[in-house]
């Protein structure tokens, strides 16, 4: 039987590069060598402030955007978190399990919540519990995730415990980080020591899949360098945080190593090379972009692929949920 792998991504606007080379592109492969699940978390995107309005179009775009990467709706389940019940069920008792300790030591709250923590929802303080929820309502073993994350896989692990040792069962299995990929962690374009984001308050930090041409052709030839020339070989990186995200960008477009981009281009001038990367991004992302925008104009035959995808969650999510109810007490043993 093959390994059933779960991941989720925010509708929090369009992806950006990070998320395509740092998730989804490692995502589609699985989806021949795994049991893959993947939804789009629209109960996580409601613990920050978000415009209720544009909520649904969002769910659907990220949709579009995750099937023109290569995401097949025949090959994996794709569905909307919100549409599968067991994600907010199974939440809550997780809610009873985990402690306040363990919470505590989240370090992702403490950076999304900033300085104000009073003013922050509860619902981004118990997120973790949700991810848990997410991953073990679906028995899933491995989750494909960046090192960001590998904090609440070890809360989920902690949960998944709790409740069999409470519970007298062993019902939830372990689960294991799947950490993939060359550009495993794509930078900001403006600072080399901060991940690229949705949420940066520049657009000019980040490539967006829907950016055209002239607009990635733009941030890379603005985004920030050394005035050093590149290195010759990776170790001449080291305390380089700009040069090595470039290099690594290009790395992963171009499906090579770091090493073998600089042996292309190593003593090469930042200018040059931002040329030869912006082309490669370019028709790296123009395939997906058309693709997308042919998906967003059949909005219909998008909603219909995740229809299908949330009832192929819930006959696996269902039956896991009712045991797990019957063993809280909720139901009869």
């Amino acid at each position: 039987m093959k390994q059933r792998v779960f991941s989720g991504i925010q509708p929090s606007g369009v992806p950006t590069l990070g998320n395509y080379l740092g998730a989804i592109r490692n995502w589609v492969p699985l989806q021949d060598t795994h049991d893959a699940i993947y939804c789009v978390v629209d109960l996580h995107a409601i613990t920050q402030p978000f415009d209720p309005k544009q909520l649904a179009a969002q769910t659907r775009e990220m949709a579009a955007a995750l099937i023109a990467c290569g995401l097949d709706p025949e090959r994996c389940v794709l569905f909307v978190q919100s549409h599968v019940h067991a994600h907010a069920r199974l939440a809550w008792i997780f809610n009873c399990v985990a402690r306040l300790g363990w919470l505590n030591r989240m370090t992702q709250f403490k950076d999304k919540a900033g300085k104000d923590r009073e003013a922050a929802s509860s619902g981004l303080y118990v997120y973790p519990n949700l991810m848990a929820a997410d991953i073990l309502a679906y028995h899933a073993t491995l989750v494909p995730v960046g090192d960001d994350q590998k904090q609440h896989l070890e809360l989920a692990n902690d949960i998944a415990q709790k409740f069999n040792h409470d519970f007298g069962a062993e019902f939830f299995p372990a689960i294991e980080p799947l950490i993939q990929g060359v550009a495993a962690r794509v930078m900001s374009l403006r600072d080399g020591t901060k991940k690229m984001s949705k949420s940066d308050a520049s657009d000019q930090s980040r490539i967006n899949l829907t950016d055209d041409a002239d607009a990635v052709a733009l941030k890379i030839r603005r985004a920030r360098t050394d005035p050093e020339p590149l290195p010759e070989s990776a170790a001449g990186l080291e305390g380089r945080a700009e040069a090595r995200n470039l290099v690594g960008i290009l790395a992963a477009v171009a499906g090579a190593t770091p090493e073998a981009v600089l042996r292309d281009h190593g003593g090469k001038g930042f200018s040059e090379f931002k040329e030869v990367l912006a082309e490669a991004l370019v028709a790296h992302l123009t395939p997906i972009q058309a693709e997308m925008k042919r998906l967003l104009g059949d909005p219909g035959a998008v909603d219909a692929a995740l229809r299908l995808g949330a009832e192929r969650a819930r006959a696996v999510a269902d039956p896991i949920m009712t045991e797990a109810e019957r063993l809280v007490g909720f139901l009869p043993r």
